[in-house]
């Protein structure tokens, strides 16, 4: 059959003959902190047992720090205390707690029973459940590790059953500065920023910053340490792990799938939410998905999550909301991302937890273009660059307390397009530093701004409002411009409360209601 190793961080096939097996497998020194180095058969220490205070709790206690290929060393379903085989049907009914790697592989089903436990509480260990059939896990049970892969025809999770990665993420990628420097309690940032107390309305501080350069379709990276309070403490919370799912045709939900970023606690920032990924045809039940960042003194920012599945159904909640922060409650961590990557659709949302920490974009992709963009929920999006144009071929859209940031106040001389079919806005804010250019079919807005500011400089390029078919706004919306502004149109301009108006340079535009 065949067999997954992981070989200093690389995935390798080899050829083995006998039993699907489980192997607890030991990367190269330093792969994984506190992992021996000896060469000991682990099969051999199965029969140790721990008890974590409860009499009917039993976990058996894996050793293994070596890798063997010989059939007579690996592990079989009834190896594992299970009734059946990996090849037709395995019955899994007791709890194992891991100090290594797990690898679990065979052609037929997998069922979990409730209660179950298989834990490796090591900072980026691994298990991996590759079924040709399906996979079942129970309620209450409860898979848990750094990284944590499925691959199944179906995997079922039954109610209040979890595949769980908090605060167990390994190292994030070198070429990142998730991890704040510095002793002020900062939380780490991966698809969003760590929160930093030290920001106030003058300076612009924040902590951990985001992975600018990972993918949001199939994220895969650990989330990032909060930052620590001195020298004695120089890590707050750990960054969260990774989950993907690799299912043939239906996930059904009704359990909970997370990646959370650690508490830091009050003398340390939040970790940040690590990367969920999901490929499904179908998504069913009522469970929950979260990459959200962690509580600490600065909350850690929100990680990633992308679910790719053509037909989600029922009510399964996403969140990559970033994490509480206890020195400054208004200053939460900033959200992540939360990918659609059959509709190609990207949504920012927050929660409802209130921030001034952004989550900055640079990536808007040509080919193919996305199809909605979503900030909602208190969520605080930057776009940074000097030039920048954002393409959708459906909606952009902002609520609740959603803001859209094109440009750097202290550089408002940059250039942004927005291209899509609609830009509807209630209750949020697009503000501009620099020129502003906007061409779309129909503008919405509900108590929400559009602020522009080229520096009161006259010479920074005209910002231009295209709108094809229809302007609304109501209950007090304006669009302001403090430099030349354009406003072209074939169809309604409707003003249609008192307070909405669209201001520009004085004595070059103003239409108000009142």
């Amino acid at each position: 059959m065949m067999h997954l190793m992981l070989m200093h961080g690389y995935l390798c096939w080899g050829i083995l003959l006998g039993h699907p097996f489980v192997s607890g497998l030991s990367l190269g020194s330093g792969q994984h902190r506190g992992r021996g180095s000896g060469t000991e058969d682990w099969s051999s220490d199965f029969g140790s047992a721990l008890r974590n205070g409860s009499e009917t709790s039993i976990y058996k206690h894996v050793k293994r720090s070596g890798f063997s290929s010989q059939p007579n060393n690996s592990v079989s379903c009834e190896d594992l205390e299970g009734v059946g085989s990996f090849n037709t049907t395995c019955l899994l009914n007791s709890n194992f707690q891991l100090n290594s790697d797990l690898y679990i592989y065979g052609t037929g089903n997998l069922e979990i029973l409730p209660h179950v436990s298989i834990e490796c509480p090591i900072q980026g260990c691994i298990i991996v459940f590759n079924m040709s059939g399906n996979v079942n896990v129970g309620q209450h049970a409860t898979i848990s590790a750094g990284s944590i892969i499925f691959s199944a025809a179906n995997l079922t999770l039954e109610s209040n059953s979890s595949i769980n990665s908090t605060s167990l993420g390994g190292p994030p990628p070198s070429q990142t500065s998730g991890t704040p420097v510095g002793y002020d309690g900062a939380g780490g940032g991966h698809g969003g920023r760590g929160a930093s107390c030290l920001k106030n309305n003058v300076t612009k501080f924040w902590g951990g910053d985001v992975y600018a350069w990972s993918s949001l379709s199939e994220p895969w990276s650990y989330g990032s340490k909060g930052g620590g309070t001195s020298a004695e403490k120089p890590f707050g919370g750990n960054g969260g792990g990774r989950v993907k799912l690799l299912v043939k045709d239906i996930l059904y939900l009704n359990g909970s799938i997370t990646a959370e970023g650690g508490d830091g606690g009050q003398k340390g920032g939040g970790g940040s939410g690590g990367s969920i990924f999901v490929h499904a045809v179908k998504l069913k039940g009522y469970g929950r998905i979260s990459a959200a960042g962690g509580r600490g003194w600065g909350g850690g920012g929100g990680g990633r999550i992308s679910l790719d599945c053509y037909s989600i159904q029922e009510d399964v909640k996403v969140t990559v909301h970033g994490g509480m922060s206890i020195g400054c409650p208004r200053n939460s961590g900033a959200a992540g991302t939360y990918f659609n990557a059959d509709l190609l659709s990207l949504r920012v949302g927050n929660d409802n937890v209130t921030t001034e920490t952004e989550t900055p974009l640079l990536d808007f992709p040509t080919t193919p273009l996305w199809s909605h963009v979503f900030v909602e929920n208190n969520a605080k999006v930057l776009v940074p660059l000097l030039w920048t144009r954002i393409q959708v071929r459906g909606q952009i859209s902002l609520y609740c307390g959603g803001t859209i940031v094109f440009g750097l106040s202290e550089y408002p001389v940059s250039e942004f397009e927005l291209v899509a079919e609609e830009l509807l806005m209630s209750d949020s804010i697009i503000k501009v530093f620099g020129a502003f250019r906007v061409a779309i079919k129909m503008l919405l807005m509900w108590n929400s701004k559009i602020e522009i500011d080229g520096g009161g400089n006259t010479v920074v390029t005209a910002s231009v409002l295209e709108v094809r078919n229809l302007v609304v706004l109501r209950e007090y919306s304006v669009i302001s411009s403090n430099a030349n502004l354009g406003v072209y149109g074939q169809g309604l301009l409707k003003l249609s409360g008192r307070g909405d108006a669209i201001q520009g340079w004085p004595g070059f535009f103003t239409s108000s209601s009142t």
